[in-house]
């Protein structure tokens, strides 16, 4: 039997050239969707959301009560200044896939904003409006605010692997660090950091007492904490990216002090009070 010619080779890296062509552009076709298409979408619910939740907070401050928690509903508005001074996004309650369409999630059964243990929050990394797409770029006493109908919440991200020795000098010297503890010395949070890449299935990660989900803790005790959790790595989602803060401060919205523009304790008043980070 005699070697192939050179016409059945030609025919051969034809077709495989032709296979390799069409799976790129179906590649390129599924990353345009994932990174464009469902960003729009996304932009597009995330509107209407916004314009929800400020009807939500209307009729909340006219009762005085907060909005229901119902799946799908925004709750919550999450602030990071650090991503720039227009970066907002309505939170919704649920970690679903519908839920997470239409921006950052809840976790249903976490804590809410302000109340002791953990508030965790949900969010793409890519696609989708990517609301968690730069996360990795926190650093420890960065804030994340958390608007609800009453009161704005000041988070600040904990120490880093490798900061604890310092700490007490970074607290001293910095001022945006002054109320961010080091938790090293504490056995109920010594695994808690200000950034962890942990595998998918810890769930604990979002437990009241994060990494001791049977934690016997009193609510009193616990600290009042506030995880964000997406993909890793960016366009993987082998792993989880987790980012831990402490709550620092609260303004509340009925200060008698007002700002022209944005309404009684508005986000850039606040913004002031913290000096911008």
């Amino acid at each position: 039997m005699g070697r192939p010619s050179l016409g059945v080779w030609y025919r051969v890296l034809r077709t495989v050239g032709e296979l390799l062509i069409t799976a790129g552009v179906v590649v390129l076709l599924f990353v345009v969707y994932a990174l464009y298409v469902t960003g729009f979408q996304t932009a597009e619910r995330q509107r209407s959301a916004e314009a929800e939740l400020d009807r939500a907070f209307a009729a909340a401050a006219a009762q005085r009560q907060r909005p229901a928690l119902i799946r799908g509903k925004p709750f919550a508005r999450l602030y990071v200044p650090a991503f720039g001074t227009d970066y907002r996004f309505a939170v919704v309650e649920g970690v679903g896939r519908d839920e997470l369409a239409v921006g950052p999630g809840h976790y249903p059964h976490s804590a809410l904003p302000g109340e002791p243990g953990n508030v965790a929050i949900a969010g793409h990394r890519v696609g989708r409006g990517a609301p968690f797409r730069w996360v990795d770029e926190l650093r420890s006493c960065d804030a994340i605010v958390l608007e609800t109908s009453r009161d704005f919440l000041v988070y600040r991200v904990l120490p880093m692997a490798g900061e604890h020795a310092s700490w007490e000098q970074r607290r001293r010297t910095d001022p945006h660090c002054a109320q961010v503890p080091s938790l090293a010395d504490d056995r109920e949070y010594r695994q808690v950091l200000g950034r962890k890449v942990v595998a998918p299935d810890r769930s604990d990660a979002v437990a009241a007492v994060p990494y001791r989900a049977d934690s016997t803790l009193p609510i009193a005790q616990r600290k009042a904490l506030l995880t964000l959790t997406t993909s890793h790595p960016e366009y993987d989602n082998s792993q989880r990216l987790v980012i831990h803060a402490v709550l620092t401060n609260q303004f509340s919205k009925d200060v008698a002090d007002r700002d022209d523009q944005h309404g009684p304790a508005g986000y850039p008043r606040v913004l002031r009070q913290i000096g911008g980070r």
